[in-house]
């Protein structure tokens, strides 16, 4: 049996509910963690995902942000905010457990600070989040389950993970500090689903709307899935649908997913 995860930054779940109901009878998730859903709790189109046999939960703000969680297995908990700032109403972290034959599985759904631009209080923001994000995993490492953080980092992790490095020194995606701070995530244990299967250059999850950056494969690798050990070992297969971005109307995000030899209880 395998269990397959996924991670979208849909950028706006309403104007994307058929790409999104298309894509997932297509691809057939059992867990997604979405991104940039931009509305409230109430107005996600939880009826129509929920026909296709997801369990919904979502952690939703007004035209910004916003996370959710669908899952075929049946969640034994839900808690959304990250730890470490009772300050921040940003709707960014959704947690969800769902029990296996031996044991549970702990999906993080997470939409990282973009952090730009860099001179203003933005920076800050995004650095001080992926330290509570370190904080958070360390604890949750502790434990020994299998564990992964899926969503959009806003990370460009290395170099072969964006098309023109050059022109991305300065930017807070790929700025030492933010790469750093991603490479300390890796440092407690975690791995980078992708690169546990692949050193190819070129696989991309974003590509912006302007200057033609799909068609001239001008992307960027943002989006990640990051295992504990215990999910690592179980790694089978990792994907990007990146002919999701050729739709119509598409999120500048493509999917990305990863199968485990997991089996559900």
């Amino acid at each position: 049996m395998t269990i397959r995860v996924a991670t979208w930054n849909v950028n706006s779940v309403r104007q994307r509910i058929d790409l999104l109901l298309t894509w997932l009878k297509e691809c057939q998730p059992d867990i997604v963690c979405l991104q940039e859903i931009k509305c409230v709790d109430e107005a996600f189109p939880r009826l129509e995902i929920e026909a296709l046999g997801y369990n919904v939960v979502t952690h939703g703000q007004k035209t910004f942000n916003g996370v959710a969680l669908l899952s075929k297995l049946r969640f034994d908990e839900t808690k959304s905010g990250l730890a470490g700032d009772d300050e921040d109403a940003h709707a960014r972290f959704l947690e969800g457990v769902v029990t296996l034959k031996s044991g549970v599985l702990r999906i993080a759904c997470l939409y990282l600070p973009n952090g730009n631009p860099v001179g203003t209080e933005k920076y800050p923001y995004k650095l001080k989040w992926m330290s509570r994000l370190l904080d958070y995993s360390k604890e949750r490492l502790k434990t020994e389950e299998p564990l992964i953080l899926a969503g959009d980092f806003n990370v460009i992790p290395h170099a072969r993970d964006v098309h023109n490095p050059a022109a991305w020194t300065e930017d807070a995606l790929f700025k030492p500090e933010t790469r750093e701070s991603f490479q300390s995530l890796l440092g407690l244990g975690l791995t980078d689903a992708l690169r546990a299967v692949t050193d190819e250059p070129g696989l991309y999850t974003f590509w912006d709307y302007q200057a033609g950056a799909w068609q001239k494969n001008q992307g960027l690798r943002i989006d990640h899935l990051l295992l504990s050990p215990q999910a690592s070992d179980r790694l089978a297969n990792v994907g990007i649908d990146s002919y999701v971005r050729g739709w119509e109307k598409p999120s500048d995000h493509v999917p990305v997913w990863a199968d485990l030899d997991l089996e559900a209880a």
